[in-house]
């Protein structure tokens, strides 16, 4: 079996397992359990090498659970906890939490568990992005611009806190739900972007990464619990951004940017899906989240019919909203490229004169990418060149680095 399906697989139901393994066995044990999830597919890496089995998830499943029964039934001190899922009602409740439903409530413990107020906010993140969707901490580390090295320690700090409060493996009710999901849907939006504009060097969309999010996120709107304007909103923003997704690049896998892509190939289904969401999102809404914010610049994209007819100047205002709510330099970047956009090059001088490229971190070739187009637009073609250059430095991913260089050959042949 190759090996991309196996990283499918895993992508795609080790999360499911390590939830429902944790509401069998029990919080404590998730050390245990993430170890005999990875060992599982291990196993089936090479057992699935002639044939594949004819309903994997059920044989991983299976697999892993057997897996944890084998590790606990060594560790002596821990038999008295362990249920005896072969026999009797023990084996008809176990057998009861690995339907459908069932698979989702766990997976919400877990996620709420992982996003608990008693874990740092930092390590919430990467704790939850570990346990839910399975990813590495290679993956962790680019999704969070951090250091492997650190992004472990947050797991075992998280680990460690979890151990050390007991958290108990539950949906919060009452004061505790709001903050909880806040937290929820950051670690979401965080899982979306990285899947949308990928940090990885050599590819710049994981649709698997987006897919697993917008999943996660209809899950929260599946339970009457869980179901808020702010959670429609967010859903509404992912729906946005995916109906462009198979738009982003063009045939030869270069990078399309938004005033070259074919919108006439953008997934009208999902823009329909966004709206409904959208709608449901501002219903009897006083306030507006900064996922309101951002899906309603996403819809005004989507629906100028040419880049040129695209309404800047309310995108300039969402992006004022979405800035004084939740002041970042992301968003005055974005709103000096908008500026540029609409010729108003004075506000976006100011704009970029507010921030600098240690803001962004490993993303400061945007900041330098905005600065080149400000020089082409004010006409000093050197100093564009200039700021091109920086980004190209800068840069980690080859699609936008060969973007990039396309544009500054373009300029040097215009001199």
């Amino acid at each position: 079996m190759e090996p991309k399906l196996i990283d499918h697989l895993f992508r795609h139901h080790s999360g499911k397992m390590v939830s429902v393994l944790t509401r069998i066995f029990g919080i404590k044990h998730l050390e245990i359990i993430e170890d005999a999830v990875q060992d599982t597919f291990i196993k089936a890496s090479i057992s699935w090498r002639n044939k594949q089995p004819e309903y994997p998830e059920a044989w991983l499943t299976q697999a892993a659970k057997n897996r944890v029964l084998d590790i606990f039934r060594k560790l002596k001190t821990e038999r008295k906890h362990l249920p005896n899922i072969n026999l009797g009602t023990d084996a008809i409740a176990i057998n009861e939490l690995f339907l459908d439903s069932e698979i989702e409530d766990a997976q919400l413990r877990m996620i709420f568990t992982a996003c608990h107020p008693k874990l740092d906010a930092r390590d919430r993140i990467s704790f939850a992005l570990k346990t839910v969707s399975g990813f590495s901490i290679k993956e962790i580390s680019s999704a969070l611009l951090t250091k492997e090295d650190t992004i472990k320690k947050r797991l075992l700090r998280a680990r460690k806190a979890i151990e050390q409060s007991q958290l108990k493996f539950q949906i919060p009710q009452g004061k505790a739900l709001p903050q909880r999901l806040e937290s929820v849907m950051e670690v979401l939006y965080l899982i979306f972007n990285e899947g949308f504009h990928s940090n990885n060097r050599n590819i710049l969309i994981r649709k698997e990464l987006c897919g697993e999010a917008m999943r996660l996120t209809q899950m929260l709107l599946k339970n009457e619990l869980t179901r808020t304007p702010e959670v429609y909103a967010l859903c509404a923003l992912m729906c946005f951004h995916s109906a462009r997704l198979e738009t982003k690049t063009n045939a030869g896998n270069e990078l399309l940017d938004l005033k070259n892509q074919d919108r006439a190939e953008w997934y009208i289904p999902l823009i329909k899906m966004g709206n409904s969401m959208m709608n449901k999102a501002v219903v009897d809404q006083t306030g507006f989240s900064c996922y309101h914010y951002e899906a309603a610049i996403a819809a005004e994209h989507l629906r100028a019919k040419t880049f040129e007819t695209t309404d800047w100047g309310k995108i300039h205002y969402w992006y004022q909203c979405l800035n004084a709510l939740q002041p970042m330099p992301i968003h005055v970047l974005n709103m000096a490229v908008v500026c540029i956009q609409n010729q108003d090059l004075e506000i976006a001088k100011a704009y970029l004169d507010d921030i600098k490229p240690e803001d962004f971190e490993q993303r400061a070739y945007l900041f330098y990418g905005a600065k080149a187009e400000y020089f082409l637009a004010v006409n000093k073609c050197n100093d564009a060149i200039k700021y091109l250059d920086l980004a190209l430095n800068t840069v980690n991913n080859q699609l936008e680095k060969d973007y990039l260089q396309k544009k500054k050959l373009k300029l040097l042949n215009h001199k």
